[in-house]
């Protein structure tokens, strides 16, 4: 069908400051990237070659397809212009669909309203046209239309993915303050790891890390744990291009012999929780799990490999004041048993990693939710640095 074949503007999301790492992973697929921006990219591609995007994107949140760019002052001007779009040549008569937007207009305070004058609008232009009402709701399980509304300029996209690509379906049990999925694995692109030698993840909490690091270095991708997108569910969609799509993502797992991770944390909880999520991913026979504290876990010697740690990052007083200590005994611990090695830890404290005492040879930009973090490189050299 054209509405699969025909090639469009696309625009990737991410979260913010994850770019660099979605840009390599697009272009890694073979796709020209036209553009980048704070939150993604832009790129030519069919809703076929989305489907492929959105199996194997790591970094990605929403993979847009553009249908329509035009002026609107109001919602008013939304309702006329989606009014007049042929929706029944892309949603089916007994569909489900949602809506999605990302507005900034003066007229407009509540962005849920410019969602229900889309709605109006598809709502009403599939009753004239084919007698029926889709449904619709909130829960993005069905197709998902989504707008862009910046002061008068107005953009319509089907949003191909559904439910954000950032959280990859592995994870049933997320733990104490979890980090998002996309977040780890484009931390992990950020280090110099080769994915063959070790990963040592002291304070593994769910594991997430180590689960990412496992699938990055055996090239297992998002799309094996995930099962619905919003592209299932527009008018002639045919399983066979997604099914084979999903067969090349087994196809392209490989083995690495001798890749040892390694995952600890003081919690038994933790690694109880971290082991459930490894046996989801299906990496848990290639993941050391260990409670223990992080100053005794265990690091291979003879070896160039990465140790990772996301200490937490302290909001009261007394809290800060204790992690000093642990962030002064992390110092330790990667001088003492980690020579060789490339150290990172993820922090959103600047002033406590401080205390860690190593200058960091590289500060790599990230954000968790709302708060501004580095992932900090440490070489950790053998012997003295000549």
């Amino acid at each position: 069908m054209a509405l699969y074949t025909t090639t469009g503007a696309v625009t990737i999301t991410c979260n913010k400051r994850l770019t660099p790492y979605l840009e390599q992973e697009v272009k890694e697929l073979g796709f020209t990237v036209e553009e980048t921006f704070v939150t993604g990219v832009r790129l030519q591609a069919s809703i076929n070659e989305c489907i492929r995007l959105n199996l194997q994107l790591r970094c990605a949140s929403q993979v847009l397809y553009s249908l329509k760019q035009f002026e609107a002052r109001d919602a008013d001007d939304i309702y006329r212009e989606l009014k007049s779009y042929p929706w029944e040549t892309i949603l089916p008569d007994d569909g489900y669909f949602s809506i999605t937007s990302n507005v900034l207009n003066d007229t407009i305070n509540n962005s849920m309203f410019a969602n229900l004058r889309v709605k109006d609008a598809v709502v009403d232009r599939l009753r004239e046209k084919t007698g029926k009402r889709p449904s619709t709701g909130a829960e993005l399980t069905g197709a998902v239309i989504h707008l862009f509304w910046k002061n008068e300029h107005a953009e319509v996209f089907i949003d191909t993915s559904g439910d954000s690509l950032a959280r990859h379906g592995y994870r049933k049990i997320p733990g104490r303050a979890p980090m998002l999925e996309a977040l780890a694995a484009a931390t992990i692109l950020a280090t110099k790891w080769d994915r063959q030698s070790p990963f040592i993840n002291p304070m593994c909490g769910s594991g997430t890390v180590a689960i990412e690091a496992a699938l990055i270095a055996t090239n297992s991708r998002p799309g094996l744990f995930r099962d619905n997108y919003a592209f299932m569910h527009l008018r002639g969609y045919n399983d066979a291009l997604y099914l084979q799509e999903r067969g090349e993502l087994e196809k392209q797992i490989k083995e690495v012999p001798g890749l040892r991770i390694i995952a600890t944390d003081l919690s038994e909880a933790a690694i109880v929780n971290a082991r459930k999520n490894a046996r989801a991913a299906g990496v848990d026979d290639m993941i050391t799990f260990k409670v223990c504290d992080f100053a005794a876990t265990e690091v291979p010697e003879g070896t160039n490999g990465v140790v990772y740690m996301n200490p937490e990052y302290g909001l009261r007083l007394g809290e800060l004041t204790a992690l000093e200590t642990t962030y002064a005994r992390i110092g330790d611990f990667m001088k003492q048993k980690c020579r060789g090695y490339h150290g990172y830890i993820f922090t959103g404290n600047l002033d406590l990693a401080k205390k860690i005492g190593l200058k960091a040879s590289r500060r790599i930009e990230f954000y968790t939710s709302t708060i501004d973090c580095r992932l900090l490189e440490y070489e950790l050299y053998e012997g003295t640095r000549r």
